[in-house]
Protein backbone atom coordinates (compact mmCIF):
# COMPACT_ATOMS: atom_id res chain seq x y z
CA UNK A 1 0.00 0.00 0.00
CA UNK A 2 2.87 2.36 0.71
CA UNK A 3 5.13 1.55 -1.77
CA UNK A 4 5.96 3.83 -4.96
CA UNK A 5 5.84 1.87 -7.52
CA UNK A 6 1.98 0.85 -7.17
CA UNK A 7 1.52 4.58 -7.15
CA UNK A 8 -1.19 4.86 -4.97
CA UNK A 9 -2.34 8.76 -4.54
CA UNK A 10 -1.56 10.03 -0.96
CA UNK A 11 -2.83 12.78 0.14
CA UNK A 12 -1.70 15.40 2.92
CA UNK A 13 -2.84 18.21 4.29
CA UNK A 14 0.33 20.88 5.33
CA UNK A 15 0.09 24.09 7.64
CA UNK A 16 2.45 25.98 5.81
CA UNK A 17 4.30 29.47 6.83
CA UNK A 18 2.99 32.20 4.98
CA UNK A 19 -0.03 32.14 2.40
CA UNK A 20 1.12 30.73 -1.13
CA UNK A 21 -0.20 32.38 -3.78
CA UNK A 22 -1.43 30.92 -6.85
CA UNK A 23 2.31 31.16 -8.29
CA UNK A 24 3.37 29.03 -5.49
CA UNK A 25 0.56 26.79 -6.12
CA UNK A 26 1.57 26.06 -9.79
CA UNK A 27 5.21 25.30 -8.74
CA UNK A 28 3.75 22.35 -6.66
CA UNK A 29 1.03 21.31 -9.27
CA UNK A 30 3.93 20.88 -11.89
CA UNK A 31 6.77 19.45 -9.64
CA UNK A 32 9.84 20.85 -7.91
CA UNK A 33 12.98 20.17 -8.07
CA UNK A 34 14.56 18.41 -4.64
CA UNK A 35 18.14 17.61 -4.47
CA UNK A 36 19.02 17.80 -8.17
CA UNK A 37 15.86 16.03 -9.24
CA UNK A 38 12.23 17.00 -10.57
CA UNK A 39 9.21 15.85 -8.68
CA UNK A 40 6.59 14.28 -10.59
CA UNK A 41 3.44 16.73 -11.01
CA UNK A 42 1.13 16.73 -7.40
CA UNK A 43 -2.27 17.79 -7.18
CA UNK A 44 -2.43 21.08 -5.11
CA UNK A 45 -5.18 23.82 -3.64
CA UNK A 46 -5.67 25.64 -0.49
CA UNK A 47 -8.24 24.61 1.69
CA UNK A 48 -9.70 26.77 4.73
CA UNK A 49 -8.08 24.71 8.20
CA UNK A 50 -9.52 21.23 8.37
CA UNK A 51 -11.07 20.34 11.48
CA UNK A 52 -8.59 17.93 13.09
CA UNK A 53 -7.37 17.13 16.28
CA UNK A 54 -5.29 19.77 18.15
CA UNK A 55 -1.17 19.35 17.96
CA UNK A 56 -0.06 18.40 20.86
CA UNK A 57 2.60 20.37 21.91
CA UNK A 58 0.82 23.26 19.64
CA UNK A 59 3.11 24.53 16.62
CA UNK A 60 5.26 27.47 17.69
CA UNK A 61 2.76 30.75 17.32
CA UNK A 62 4.17 33.93 16.04
CA UNK A 63 1.65 36.61 15.55
CA UNK A 64 3.41 38.22 12.30
CA UNK A 65 4.13 35.61 10.16
CA UNK A 66 0.59 34.05 8.96
CA UNK A 67 -0.01 30.39 8.42
CA UNK A 68 -1.92 28.59 5.64
CA UNK A 69 -3.48 25.28 4.73
CA UNK A 70 -2.96 23.12 1.57
CA UNK A 71 -3.54 19.53 0.62
CA UNK A 72 -1.61 18.21 -1.50
CA UNK A 73 -1.70 15.07 -3.68
CA UNK A 74 1.28 12.67 -4.99
CA UNK A 75 2.12 9.14 -6.01
CA UNK A 76 5.49 9.11 -5.37
CA UNK A 77 6.64 8.58 -1.45
CA UNK A 78 10.66 10.30 -1.25
CA UNK A 79 11.84 10.92 2.17
CA UNK A 80 9.86 14.07 3.47
CA UNK A 81 9.18 15.20 0.26
CA UNK A 82 5.91 17.21 1.53
CA UNK A 83 8.21 19.24 3.50
CA UNK A 84 10.68 19.71 1.20
CA UNK A 85 8.21 20.69 -1.56
CA UNK A 86 6.19 23.50 0.09
CA UNK A 87 9.84 24.49 1.45
CA UNK A 88 11.15 24.97 -2.24
CA UNK A 89 7.96 27.36 -2.76
CA UNK A 90 9.17 29.34 0.10
CA UNK A 91 6.23 28.14 2.87
CA UNK A 92 7.59 25.72 5.16
CA UNK A 93 5.77 22.89 6.84
CA UNK A 94 5.10 23.55 10.44
CA UNK A 95 2.00 20.74 10.59
CA UNK A 96 1.31 17.39 8.01
CA UNK A 97 -1.23 15.11 8.10
CA UNK A 98 -1.62 12.55 5.75
CA UNK A 99 -5.40 12.99 4.85
CA UNK A 100 -5.40 9.39 2.45
CA UNK A 101 -3.64 6.65 0.74
CA UNK A 102 -5.80 5.62 -2.17
CA UNK A 103 -9.28 5.23 -0.73
CA UNK A 104 -8.75 4.98 2.43
CA UNK A 105 -9.12 7.91 4.37
CA UNK A 106 -9.05 9.19 8.28
CA UNK A 107 -12.08 10.79 7.48
CA UNK A 108 -14.43 10.16 11.03
CA UNK A 109 -11.80 8.96 12.97
CA UNK A 110 -10.07 10.28 15.96
CA UNK A 111 -6.09 10.11 16.71
CA UNK A 112 -5.25 6.49 18.20
CA UNK A 113 -8.94 4.81 16.75
CA UNK A 114 -8.76 2.67 13.38
CA UNK A 115 -11.32 1.31 11.11
CA UNK A 116 -11.26 -3.01 10.21
CA UNK A 117 -10.87 -2.95 5.93
CA UNK A 118 -13.55 -5.46 5.04
CA UNK A 119 -12.41 -8.42 2.81
CA UNK A 120 -13.36 -7.23 -0.14
CA UNK A 121 -12.06 -3.19 0.23
CA UNK A 122 -8.51 -5.16 0.28
CA UNK A 123 -8.52 -6.75 -3.01
CA UNK A 124 -8.92 -2.82 -4.12
CA UNK A 125 -6.30 -1.33 -2.59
Amino acid sequence: LSDPKFEKKKTYWAQVEGEPNDMAIAQLKQGVTIARRMTRPATARRISEPKIWERNPPIRYRKAIPTAWIELGLTEGRNRQVRKMTAAVGHPTLRLVRRSIGELSIDGLSPGEWRIIENHSRYDL
